[in-house]
């Protein structure tokens, strides 16, 4: 059966023949010096990597692109296009260590970078994503993620939600699950508490202790978004002192 193929990706880890300067700043984020000093397993199925602004989700994920040969700014291997490279180098001190055997389709598909992609297909003569920059950006979004994500192979999102709206976030972790079924090998970064509910998806908390694995009911995204929704004017008044309530109530 296709969901019990071996996972495209094991782990990556330090090359041991690479100059690392361990006082860089992306050297010096936790989670990457934890990625530097012990490797990082990548589990079969959907991984999610969730954190604060800072915390190396970006600089994780598209290192896993730069190594594994797909375009840092998102695409795939044969991607040539460049807008401004901001990049941390971390993904040319890694080494791969893939599952021998079977070819592994691959894909990145990251939200800021989006525009940049959508017209470096367009300018592809004859190619099948001429269209992209016709749909609003949530659409694009997945309707590249149809295209390109086909099946047993290895791929990487970057915040995936920022286009996407409350159902459309739903249908996307529909298709994660789908993907899983095919047997494909998935990771994400994402600050969403929606995707990270997918049930047997494994989650990586990136944190000022490095990466640990994390349970979905114990991540601060799921108790922020939870308190914010019970009780807003518990948030908007810390944020917003002296000013009532949208609706003019004063709690």
């Amino acid at each position: 059966m296709l969901g019990r193929e071996p996972r495209p990706i094991r782990r990556v880890e330090a090359d041991a023949g690479a100059e690392i300067d361990r006082n860089a700043w992306w050297a010096r984020i936790p989670a990457v010096a934890a990625v530097l000093e012990h490797g990082l397993n990548i589990p079969a199925g959907v991984t999610f990597l969730v954190g604060e602004n800072g915390s190396g989700k970006s600089t994780l994920i598209e290192a896993l692109a730069a190594v594994h040969g797909l375009n840092p700014e998102g695409g795939s291997r044969s991607a040539r296009y460049s807008t401004r490279a901001t990049e941390a180098p971390l993904g040319s001190v890694l080494r791969v260590i893939r599952t021998p055997g079977r070819a592994v389709n691959s894909y990145f598909l990251r939200a800021e970078t989006m525009h940049g992609l959508y017209t470096y297909l367009e300018g592809l003569a004859g190619g099948p994503d001429q269209d992209l920059h016709d749909r609003s950006h949530g659409e694009g979004f997945l309707e590249l993620l149809d295209r390109k994500f086909r099946g047993y192979g290895f791929y990487l999102m970057d915040e995936p939600e920022a286009p996407l709206s409350f159902a459309s976030t739903l249908g996307l972790l529909s298709r994660l699950d789908d993907l899983r079924a095919a047997g494909a090998q998935v990771v994400v970064a994402t600050h969403s508490p929606l995707l990270t509910a997918l049930p047997g998806a494994t989650i990586l908390q990136l944190d000022a202790r490095g990466i640990r694995k994390a349970a979905w009911d114990e991540l601060e995204i799921v108790t922020h978004w939870r308190g914010f929704l019970d009780r807003p004017d518990a948030y908007l008044r810390a944020l917003l002192p002296g000013r009532p309530p949208a609706d003019g109530r004063m709690s």
